[in-house]
């Protein structure tokens, strides 16, 4: 027997590797079957060149669980190893770079497995013990065993196995009896194991004899050896690639469709990405990119990793120059990594502009599901955004489609305004802004249909691409002023009457603080009342719900416009009412209001030029008193005015007509709305 002590300048670097890795203590699993596939492959590369000579026979690598002795073991009918090869394998290249990594990686957790070539010894994290019995491929050499309890310290002792490869036999430590589930194993391979080229057993095939299931005498395969993105695509039909998507994801629906990449320079890379059916939601949809390398499978974490915007896509991206690590700020950090991600955002512009190119109705009927990549990967990313404006469409409320550079010719001669300008008209529901979009289009006007949870962010974004031009949701103010020309509508009420009449209607606001009132000469035609809402406010606000830093807004209450419109033949007539019925008596207040007003301006006056000290009491009790007066006379006014409209049901009336068409009266105020419609009929 040989005994030794493993090269290691630290005294027991075994618990290092426990505390450093203790979060992703399942890895031992996938770097073991790793260790058991790359043992079959280089066996099977032996066979096919004629080194090695005997039948392979079955291959299948067998994973096993004992319960009663806490073991669990791994069995390969591979390479095998010499005692020689043991020795050096295990003791000595495992820990070549053993200094480095204490004086380095002693503080942090990133980057150890694969990069020091810890792999096997990731078994020591779950175990108290750990076996290799061996039967190396080469004529005439005994198999061996080799032990280590977690201790620098190693046996390696020659032993019986009949066939060539390895057994890797893990006595578990107290912690890590869980793994002696199978629920717990089947899961793990599942993860990580299910795409390896070799096949993995895991127990039995059951089938249903007496009321119940037991174990058959075949094996239970876990992987499948040769998945769609290892085969050619010439190879693939549609059915397959659909095939291969619900074996990744069973519930989810069929995608739209896939790219298939399929690299060799400057660095290998395989896969296939998705275009998944989705519409909302974009949390919800992401990490379900699978990152491998050779099949072996790394994290489906990959921001960072892919351009934030493909996380949103299904699938699985393999490389060899993908590091095997179970860090992904060191897989971020990766030079290779980098360049993937840069390739693979190129490799999806160009397939989107082909389909576009190819077959544009097709693309344009799933435009509305791939609209949120698509728009999503221009917010975030600049080279994408270079791309995608050859591919990228705009949809109006007739349901056309139009690339930016189309929609641009169309409208630009009739929608650019008095400051030449660009205005893009757009409606974010069609239904309940029909009325602002149907007066756009009696204009000559088109209007887009902007109705996805990314076209806030969207608009900021163009307005800062497109030249001279500017987003106006289309009932953000009265449709003549949305895009101002040189010609201009003249009022026919003059000041007093317009500030009488928006008096009037603010009177009937008191429970909707929100609503302020505001007169606009706009055409006779016109509705006599509408409601708008300030484009910034309400785009601040819609980006605050998207997280778009805007909380400030956010937290602000919603501010609507009721716009009177002063040449409409009802709110003309009122007017005229308005000065028959309670004309002398605005007038008088009107007048008191006007004389305190003069007797507070020469009040003012005479106290301007003194400093406060030499301002007497009397004079500013007296200037208080005024302004006190001229107050309580605005609000007499007022008053007379609010009398005047509670005994005008029209002035509610056309508020709630308003509202309605807009889809703000509900509950009791529209039954209220419904016996008034009755009455005044």
């Amino acid at each position: 027997m040989q005994k030794g002590k493993i090269g290691v300048t630290t005294e027991n670097i075994f618990p290092i590797i426990k505390k450093f890795l203790y979060s992703d203590h399942e890895i031992f699993l996938r770097e073991l079957v790793s260790n058991a596939v790359d043992a079959t492959q280089k066996l099977k590369t032996l066979a096919s060149v004629g080194d090695y000579k005997d039948e392979l026979g079955d291959i299948t690598i067998r994973i096993s669980v004992d319960k009663k002795k806490k073991t669990i073991t791994v069995s390969d009918y591979g390479l095998g190893m010499t005692a020689e090869e043991l020795n050096k394998y295990l003791n000595e290249i495992a820990f070549s770079s053993a200094n480095d990594f204490l004086d380095k990686y002693k503080e942090q957790s990133n980057a150890i497995i694969g990069h020091f070539g810890l792999g096997f010894y990731s078994s020591f994290m779950v175990s108290d013990r750990v076996e290799v019995i061996t039967k190396s491929w080469q004529k005439d050499t005994p198999a061996v065993k080799w032990s280590c309890d977690g201790s620098p310290k190693y046996t390696i002792e020659e032993v019986e196995r009949d066939r060539v490869g390895t057994d890797v036999i893990l006595q578990l430590d107290k912690d890590s009896e869980d793994f002696l589930e199978e629920s717990k194993i089947q899961d793990l391979l599942k993860k990580y194991c299910r795409f390896l080229p070799v096949e993995i057993a895991f127990g039995k095939e059951k089938e249903w004899k007496k009321d119940k299931y037991v174990d058959t005498d075949k094996d239970k395969i876990i992987n499948n050896t040769q998945p769609a993105w290892t085969r050619k695509p010439a190879d693939l039909k549609d059915e397959d690639y659909k095939s291969f998507y619900h074996e990744l994801y069973p519930m989810a629906d069929d995608p739209l469709f896939n790219i298939h990449l399929n690299v060799d320079y400057p660095f290998n890379l395989t896969g296939i990405l998705y275009f998944p059916r989705i519409k909302n939601n974009i949390e919800i949809q992401k990490n379900k990119i699978q990152l491998y390398s050779n099949q072996v499978f790394v994290t489906d974490s990959v921001e960072g990793i892919v351009p934030e915007f493909l996380t949103l896509l299904h699938g699985v991206i393999d490389s060899p120059d993908i590091p095997l690590n179970v860090s992904r700020s060191y897989l971020q950090s990766d030079s290779n990594v980098k360049k993937i991600s840069s390739h693979i955002n190129k490799k999806v512009a160009e397939r989107l502009h082909g389909i576009f190119k190819e077959n544009r109705e097709d693309f344009e009927n799933k435009w509305d599901d791939l609209k949120l990549f698509i728009e999503y990967g221009i917010i975030t990313e600049e080279k994408f955004y270079d791309r995608a404006v050859k591919f990228a469409l705009f949809k109006n409320t007739d349901g056309k489609y139009f690339t930016f550079d189309e929609y641009k010719n169309i409208i630009k001669e009739n929608q650019t305004d008095k400051n030449k300008t660009l205005i893009y008209l757009y409606a974010t529901e069609k239904e309940s802004q029909y009325s602002y979009i149907d007066k756009a289009k009696a204009k000559g006007y088109d209007v887009l249909l902007m109705d996805g949870e990314l076209e806030s962010h969207l608009i900021n974004h163009l307005e800062t691409k497109f030249k001279d031009s500017r987003f106006v949701r289309v009932d953000s103010d009265v449709i003549d002023k949305l895009i101002e020309k040189e010609e201009k509508i003249e009022s026919k009420l003059d000041q007093e009457q317009q500030e009488i009449v928006k008096m009037l209607f603010s009177s009937q606001l008191k429970d909707r603080k929100s609503f302020i009132p505001v007169t606009e000469a706009m055409q006779e035609t016109d509705s006599p009342v509408i409601i708008t809402q300030s484009e910034f406010m309400r785009r601040m606000k819609d980006m605050s719900k998207l997280g778009g830093g805007m909380n400030l807004y956010g937290d602000m209450p919603d501010s609507f416009n009721l716009v009177i419109n002063t040449n409409h033949a009802i709110i003309e007539s009122m007017a005229t009412d308005i000065q028959k019925g309670i004309g002398e008596a605005i007038k008088k207040q009107n007048e008191s209001i006007s004389s305190f007003d003069e007797e507070i301006s020469k009040s003012e006056k005479a106290q301007e030029d003194k400093k406060e000290e030499e301002i007497s009491q009397a004079e500013k009790d007296k200037l208080e008193a005024l302004r006190k007066k001229k107050t309580k006379a605005e609000e007499k006014k007022k008053d007379i005015v609010a009398k005047y409209a509670d005994k005008k049901p029209v002035v509610q009336q056309l508020i709630d007509l308003a509202l309605l068409a807009n889809n703000m009266l509900k509950g009791e105020k529209l039954s209220t709305f419904v016996k008034r419609s009755i009455e005044l009929l």
